[in-house]
């Protein structure tokens, strides 16, 4: 049977492993060491990689990882990532017989511009474009590029399982209640994922009809986050990028 584990690296990443007895998948390996641990303990070998994109928290433990095991990496053919064995883009498929995954690329530029996603038709793997209740920073992409991505995803079937790279829930929530402060599915939102993080355990997954009725940069269209851009760019937006790229340059200075 496969598993998903989060294994925690630095503040508040999460880097995925999919394994069963025997093998195992990892996503965003920005550090070795906690992965390495995990290998170890579960005595599963380390068959893939699938990176997201080109930041260093999220592929900084690649070096030491193929030289140890040497699986296949998969990554953004568009970004500059050494190592990669198979490099993906858009509408590629993937197969990981051993582990019975098969996984459609998603391209999904914004946060980067190469920045990709992985989704085998019940779990998405999105990297920093979708997180729970909120998005990733524009680094690279431009605003109508990043919600262009965040749409096509938010397209996806409502139970499909969201596993962002951060645990940045909380925050996000307190700033999406200043924005849509009468939304009791985000009201009721923040009383569970707080239980959450007071127990000890993460956020994650999210799921995409939580995020539809919950994170603001998916709700551009919703009254309450056009007056809230409103607010913010001193004129009535004129459509729903004005909204997106608003309500980013808010949550940038929250």
């Amino acid at each position: 049977m496969l598993t998903i584990t989060p294994i925690s690296a630095f503040n508040d990443n999460y880097i995925w492993a999919l394994h069963d007895e025997c093998h195992a998948l990892l996503v965003d390996p920005g550090d070795a060491a906690p992965c390495i641990e995990f290998l170890e303990k579960h005595r599963v070998d380390l068959l893939a990689i699938l990176v997201t994109h080109h930041h260093a928290d999220h592929v900084g433990g690649i070096p030491l990882l193929a030289s140890r095991y040497q699986p296949e990496i998969y990554g953004p053919e568009l970004e500059p990532i050494a190592g990669l064995t198979i490099p993906v883009s858009d509408g590629d498929k993937l197969d990981i017989a051993k582990l019975g995954l098969q996984f459609e690329v998603v391209g999904t530029p914004g946060h980067t511009l190469g920045h990709v996603a992985y989704y085998d038709g019940s779990h998405l793997f999105c990297g920093d474009t979708l997180f729970a209740c909120g998005c990733g920073r524009l680094f690279e992409g431009t605003p109508l590029e990043m919600l262009s991505s965040l749409t096509r995803l938010a397209q996806l079937p409502d139970n499909t399982q969201v596993f962002c790279a951060h645990e940045y829930t909380i925050s996000n929530i307190r700033f999406a209640k200043t924005v849509d402060p009468d939304n009791l599915s985000l009201l009721d939102r923040e009383k569970k994922d707080m239980a959450c993080r007071q127990a000890g355990f993460p956020t994650l997954p999210s799921n995409i009809a939580l995020e539809k009725s919950t994170n603001p940069f998916l709700r551009c269209h919703e009254p309450a986050l056009i007056k809230a851009a409103q607010k913010v760019l001193k004129h009535p937006p004129k459509n729903d990028v004005d909204v997106f790229a608003a309500l980013r340059k808010a949550k940038d200075s929250f």
